[in-house]
């Protein structure tokens, strides 16, 4: 059934060009990965798969945002990030997914901001001094070396929630007071100014494999965020099976 439907789709491409669209028709044969409904399922499923303790609907909701993105004309990414900011910052909450080969590169600590909260973050700010860390969907730029030495820059993609990541100063860096041993001490490891920071030891790796235009998704349960953020309440999604994800 799924041949004769991809037959179906290149003979539509066809008819559209031979009628005189060929712009459609080309908008037509070539439909990336993340917008089709079964890769969704089947991505959502693998990297399950690979991070296990993931919640399932936090990574459905990343996989949710990143596919809105890519429909509304951002370039697909080859990785991606999951911090899951409704966890305690003395357990391990970021992964970085391979998404080509569906693999978990690394599951880490990370830091929240010092105005989100203590050990648990409960609040989460786009405003300047605030000292919070700001959730939803990231785009990765360039890397550079700043007083907290190796660092990467990002942009937020959700207006009003983190679209000031720039000019905050929103950075992925190493920081001494990411370590356990802060644990034991503090019952918290440390807290940044709104940086999502992590372990000197894993810096470089973390640069490097998200620079250059990967995703990196934040995720809290809020309930304002979860209603009004137009990259999980997609205005691109046309097709059920690309919020079957979440559910």
């Amino acid at each position: 059934m799924l041949h004769a439907l991809r037959r179906l789709g290149v003979l539509s491409a066809c008819c559209l060009t031979l009628f005189g669209g060929e712009a459609l028709a080309k908008e037509v044969a070539v439909i990336h990965p993340y917008q089709q409904s079964e890769s969704s399922s089947v991505l959502h499923e693998r990297l399950a798969a690979a991070a296990p303790d993931l919640d399932r609907r936090v990574l459905g909701t990343a996989i949710d945002a990143m596919q809105c993105a890519v429909a509304g004309g951002a370039k697909p990414a080859e990785r991606l990030a999951v911090i899951d900011f409704s966890l305690p910052s003395t357990e391990q909450r970021l992964w970085i997914f391979d998404l080509k080969h569906h693999r978990l590169l690394l599951r880490d600590l990370v830091a929240h901001g010092q105005g989100s909260g203590d050990n648990y973050a409960r609040q989460f700010s786009n405003v300047e001094g605030s000292h919070q860390s700001s959730i939803g969907l990231f785009r990765t730029q360039e890397s550079y070396i700043g007083q907290h030495g190796y660092s990467l820059r990002m942009d937020g993609l959700e207006p009003g929630f983190n679209d000031l990541a720039r000019q905050r100063a929103i950075v992925i860096h190493p920081a001494d007071y990411v370590d356990p041993s802060w644990i034991s001490r503090h019952g918290r490891i440390g807290r940044s100014h709104g940086c999502p920071a992590v372990r000197p030891e894993v810096a470089s790796m973390v640069v490097d494999s998200l620079k250059g235009g990967q995703f990196m998704f934040s995720w809290y349960p809020d309930d304002h965020w979860l209603a009004s953020s137009t990259l999980i309440n997609c205005p691109h999604r046309t097709e059920k099976g690309l919020v079957a994800a979440r559910n």
